[in-house]
């Protein structure tokens, strides 16, 4: 398991959660992903992955309790459809935006130097200090624009 679900399971431990199939197979799913998964994701990629099946109801408790326990961020791209992913410290998972097509509903994250230079530079500009910011381009990726 990786990093950052060992560090789930154990913050869940202390905070008095046992340990259960559905917890271990959600942390486990969301350990793997690049980018943000809302529950009907998950739900699909525990039963297309290996075939487990994890009730919606038990999906949702556990985002939540990862959510209250700061492990999760939800990410909110405008589309009412909640997303979360895990809250990672490492270099291999940088801080990153989102691009989402507004055809298909697909999210992908992106990184770029220039952007988080030209955040800084506002920042100074009009002398606010920003402690958190998230980017969200809306638009047509390329599959749908060939629809």
């Amino acid at each position: 398991m990786a990093e950052w679900s060992e560090q789930a399971l154990e913050k869940l431990s202390g905070a008095g959660y046992r340990r259960g199939g559905a917890r271990e197979a959600v942390i486990e799913l969301l350990s793997e992903q690049p980018c943000a998964l809302s529950a009907l994701d998950i739900e699909d990629r525990l039963r297309t992955g290996d075939g487990r099946r994890v009730g919606r109801a038990s999906i949702y408790r556990v985002v939540d309790e990862l959510v209250n326990l700061n492990l999760l961020t939800r990410v909110d791209v405008g589309d009412g459809v909640a997303r979360y992913e895990p809250q990672r410290g490492d270099a291999a998972h940088e801080h990153h935006h989102h691009l989402v097509c507004d055809g298909c509903g697909r999210l992908e994250p992106f990184q770029d130097a220039a952007l988080e230079h030209a955040i800084h530079a506002l920042a100074a500009r009009v002398s606010f200090d920003v402690s958190d910011h998230d980017v969200t381009l809306h638009g047509c990726c390329q599959s749908c624009r060939t629809v």
